[in-house]
């Protein structure tokens, strides 16, 4: 145990149990993965926000779908969700169109396969958010573990000694205590950076689905004008 004299945060540290030092590393790794996550995220959110805008606007502009189509096809833009949607529904319309169903078969199909790439688009946004979540909600009872551990075996030590002072344990209670502090320092960015990027995922869906009513709505139109 560290003397009450030389309690650095360091020193605390690498004098504390094996158990608290475990849940330590545990904690620090949790930590710098979600930091990890975040950054991530924070650049993912970013290039789909911004790509999709760009897609959306060159879709309104364009008279051309097939050729916006093989555009696309040519070039595809990873992080343009709309894009992705475009793509699934407009290769289904032209491959159904191309044979003897009516205009409901088309329709269904088309809009099927932009279900589809949607749910893929979900995917792709939420990717690593549960993970935050983990760790924004179970960091401060790993930490709590910690310092309980710790404290309790301060107390036990107290039973080698003759005279209870708080120098005796003020150490181990220190180091205890400082495994409740890393457990908060990795939940509090996870449980923020978590809040964050769900409301932008949420919004960044929303527009896709809205995209994808839109589009649907072009296709409508086109398919029954044929059989017009």
């Amino acid at each position: 145990m560290v003397e009450a004299s030389s309690m650095s945060v360091v020193s605390l540290i690498s004098n504390a149990t094996i158990v608290v030092q475990l849940v330590m590393v545990l904690l620090i790794l949790a930590s710098l993965t979600s930091w990890y996550m975040i950054v991530s995220r924070f650049r993912v959110m970013g290039r789909a926000h911004k790509a999709g805008r760009a897609f959306e606007e060159k879709f309104w502009s364009s008279d051309d779908l097939a050729s916006l189509y093989n555009q696309s096809r040519k070039d595809p833009d990873v992080d343009a969700g709309p894009e992705s949607i475009f793509r699934a529904g407009f290769q289904e319309f032209v491959r159904l169109s191309k044979s003897t169903r009516g205009a409901e078969a088309v329709m269904d199909g088309s809009q099927r396969a932009m279900r589809v790439a949607l749910q893929r688009e979900q995917t792709r946004l939420t990717k690593h958010l549960p993970f935050l979540a983990t760790v924004g909600s179970t960091s401060p009872y790993v930490g709590l573990f910690g310092t309980v551990w710790g404290i309790m075996n301060s107390f036990m030590a107290l039973a080698n000694v003759k005279q209870a002072t708080l120098s005796v344990v003020a150490p181990g209670i220190a180091e205890a205590l400082i495994a409740t502090a890393i457990g908060l320092f990795a939940a509090i960015p996870a449980v923020m950076a978590y809040n964050r990027f769900s409301a932008q995922s949420d919004a960044l869906l929303t527009e896709n689905e809205m995209f994808a009513e839109e589009f649907s709505s072009v296709l409508h139109r086109q398919v029954h004008g044929r059989e017009g």
